[in-house]
């Protein structure tokens, strides 16, 4: 399987994190943390509940301002890892795509972030010219 994050961009296609505060977030699964704040443990207990794996918007609770503070130190111990905001040039727009990607022996199949992706709406002046790469 193979986690594909492709950008898309109107500008040189070198994207980079901007100033602006992200409000998207995914839980890691693997780091563990006795957070000391209550209202930290109620934030987190709620993302374990209601977004185990996937990625969550603090809009998604009920008490934002709660939920704030929780990610605060949440990040801090690297309990969450933040969707960082992309940017290029002023006026220039950045979009994203995500998905899982499962490669089999007769087939590919995309079981995450399975978008209908029309690829000739998007043409490139790029393109690989290995052979090998290619087949």
């Amino acid at each position: 399987m193979f986690g594909l994050d492709i950008f898309v961009s109107t500008g040189e296609g070198k994207p980079k994190e901007g100033d602006y505060r992200t409000t998207v977030f995914k839980r890691e699964l693997d780091v563990t943390y006795n957070l000391k704040i209550g209202s930290s443990r109620t934030f987190f207990g709620e993302v374990n509940k209601k977004y185990p794996t996937l990625p969550f918007s603090i809009s998604g609770f009920e008490n934002t301002t709660a939920a704030r503070v929780g990610v605060k130190e949440c990040m801090t111990h690297d309990l969450i890892t933040p969707y960082q905001v992309l940017v290029e040039k002023a006026g220039e727009y950045v979009a994203q795509f995500k998905c899982t990607v499962a490669v089999q022996q007769r087939s590919t199949v995309i079981l995450a972030g399975d978008i209908t992706f029309a690829k000739e709406r998007y043409a490139s002046e790029k393109s690989i010219q290995n052979k090998e790469l290619q087949d």
